[in-house]
């Protein structure tokens, strides 16, 4: 996960309401404080009982706060928090684990390069221009074993979560702190009420900090987060990677964020982490379990906004949906952002609209003012570019599941087809999925693609699609089936704009290749336009529980089930629906040796959408 710093500049503050200084008595706060005097302090947190390092010693996190000057003569404030492990950079000399595996899952030859991530300054975005303005203190928080912080990263577990929890017990008077001198300090400025927020490993943090229940957390924004590190790095018992780093895992992760002074202390605690991380069997365990705050989601007291990218390949929507599922199950006070972007702040997104609903969120958490923004829809839902829509929850209401089953010569339709002649392709692992599907419905001894007719009306899904395959694996080594969920049309814009051949245009701007933009259409050729929607995997050794291998008999058949990651997505009228079928998936799963042959009986399998509106026939 890379972190995104967002200038915050003069003229959206302006378009975002945040003029000359103006005192209010009633209403959202005001900006009536200097952002330019704004006193700065640096306080190094005791982690009570946690000694990650293992050095004899509470460890301790390095915590910068930004406050009013007001708060020096009695003026007490919230906290708006975001904690990470980036501050310092990232050490890009880390590499990467081998993807090219033998038939045991043992890599083979060879390494992915390291890459270069650069430092990230203190107070650099638009959380304090925004904010301390209007009477919240930001603070930003180092995690263990990053920047001035002592102790070792431990990616995802309860030692890591301590750290910001040691932060807003201090908030709370129930933790020590010291200033660089070694003073105790306290925080008599605090009104103990913190709200968390951050993009992608910063705002996985607020998640599991979250989950351990911590008094004084009000609320937390997530964005782009991890709810699970489980489903990061790994899929239904298959080793998987986030998308743009293939080959990375926990240890890469920890490795790359160690930055503190004499890491070197840290080694055993990083060898630990490539023993049990388990890169050759892919199963769910005590390992992973130990990162999954699904499991302590029944304690969450803080409100949560969370936002998601829809096209997000790197934190995969499974983590919001889930997440989002789980405190629906408890009624937490939520409310959901869902973007047409991949994994972005959602200042880059909608600026005004955003600054205008988080600031009404923590005017109401932190600060106890009735803004109404609990009684706005709970859903923000961007269905194209630019086009939002507001809803009651998500999945919107009234998603239902459909089912189409494949059939044989490449239909999928409403009617199952049980005397379909079974179909088999062979597993490669050089060409990628985008070149696997762009020619369908065209026969390729590589995947099997099922497609609908083309649609009567558009058809909107919204929630999460399934697949159920009746299928064999013979001849290999690939334990992988990967299913795609793929959009086919003849449409001729992107974005708004025209889309040439290879060109992808993000909201109006070209750019080479898919990265940093949602690319709505990424075209193989000018007459096969298509959109990969969504993608699941599973390793079909875990077809009954994701932390159970059992083997399979070569050529026997087996109903194998498993999810897509979650999707809001419209079907334009005239378009076809597809279901692609492969093993290996270049740049997501391990690269096992070419050959498996997959026979696929298509009478027997189908594909479930979760549909709003719409017909399929």
């Amino acid at each position: 996960m890379r972190m995104i710093v967002i200038p915050l500049t003069a003229a959206l503050l302006a378009a975002a309401g945040a003029g000359p200084a103006l005192s209010t008595t009633t209403g959202p706060t005001q900006p009536i404080y200097s952002r330019a005097d704004a006193i700065k302090q640096t306080v190094f947190v005791e982690v009570e009982g946690v000694d990650s390092d293992r050095d004899g010693k509470n460890d301790r996190v390095a915590a910068d706060f930004l406050r009013p000057k007001e708060t020096e003569t009695g003026l007490k404030v919230p906290i708006i928090m975001e904690s990470s492990p980036y501050y310092a950079g990232i050490d890009g000399t880390i590499p990467n684990h081998k993807v090219d595996v033998d038939e045991n899952g043992n890599p083979l030859p060879g390494v992915l390069a390291a890459e270069t991530k650069t430092a990230v300054e203190t107070f650099p975005g638009y959380y304090d221009n925004y904010f301390v303005p209007r009477g919240y203190a930001v603070a930003r928080v180092e995690s263990l074993g990053s920047g001035r912080s002592t102790g070792c990263p431990t990616v995802g577990d309860a030692q890591e979560s301590a750290g910001p929890k040691a932060v807003i017990d201090w908030l709370n008077g129930r933790a020590k702190g010291f200033d660089a001198a070694g003073n105790p300090v306290s925080a008599p400025w605090s009104t103990g009420s913190v709200g968390m927020i951050g993009v992608s490993y910063n705002g996985t943090l607020p998640n599991q900090v979250a989950a351990t229940g911590v008094e004084g957390l009000k609320t937390i924004v997530p964005i782009a987060a991890i709810s699970s590190w489980y489903d990061y790095y790994r899929a239904n018992g298959g080793v998987l990677a986030p998308g743009g780093y293939q080959g990375e895992d926990v240890d890469v992760m920890a490795k790359a964020v160690l930055t503190r002074a004499g890491k070197e202390i840290c080694a055993p605690v990083m060898d630990e982490f490539t023993a049990t991380q388990d890169r050759i069997s892919g199963d769910y365990s005590d390992f992973w379990a130990a990162r999954d705050f699904l499991h302590n989601a029944d304690k969450v007291k803080a409100s949560v906004f969370l936002v998601h990218g829809l096209n997000d390949w790197n934190v995969k929507t499974k983590q919001a949906a889930q997440w989002w599922e789980a405190l629906s199950r408890r009624d937490v006070p939520r409310k959901i952002w869902l973007h047409q972007g991949g994994h972005a702040d959602p200042f880059n997104v909608r600026t005004v609209e955003w600054l205008r609903q988080l600031h009404l969120w923590f005017d109401h958490w932190l600060h106890g003012i009735d803004t109404g923004i609990m009684n706005e829809p709970r859903a923000d839902v961007e269905i194209g570019p630019g086009q939002w829509g507001q809803h009651a929850s998500w999945p919107l209401p009234g998603a239902h599941p459909v089912k189409l089953w494949l059939g044989s010569s490449s239909r999928l339709g409403l009617l199952p087809r049980p005397l379909s002649s079974r179909e088999s392709f062979v597993d490669q692992k050089t060409r990628t999925a985008e070149q696997l599907v762009e020619s369908a419905p065209s026969p390729d001894p590589n995947r099997l693609a099922y497609l609908t007719s083309a649609l009567p009306t558009d058809v909107r899904i919204s929630g999460t699609p399934s697949v159920s395959v009746r299928a064999s694996l013979k001849d290999g080594a690939s334990p992988y089936l990967t299913a795609l969920l793929v959009d086919y049309g003849t449409d001729t814009r992107a974005n708004g704009r025209l889309v040439n051949t290879g060109q992808t245009y993000c909201y109006g701007q070209a750019v080479p290749g898919e990265s940093g933009c949602t690319s709505l259409y990424r075209h193989g050729t000018a007459s096969a336009p298509y959109k990969i929607v969504s993608r699941g995997w599973i390793d079909v050794r875990n077809r009954h529980k994701a932390d159970n291998t059992q083997p399979i008999k070569p050529g026997r058949a087996y109903t194998f089930r498993w999810d897509f990651q979650a999707q809001d997505y419209v079907f334009k009228k005239g378009h076809k629906i597809g279901l692609v079928l492969i093993s290996t998936d270049h740049d997501y799963t391990l690269r096992y040796p070419e050959g498996t042959k997959v026979e696929v009986t298509p009478g027997l399998s189908s594909l479930e959408l979760p549909v709003v509106f719409g017909r399929l026939s």
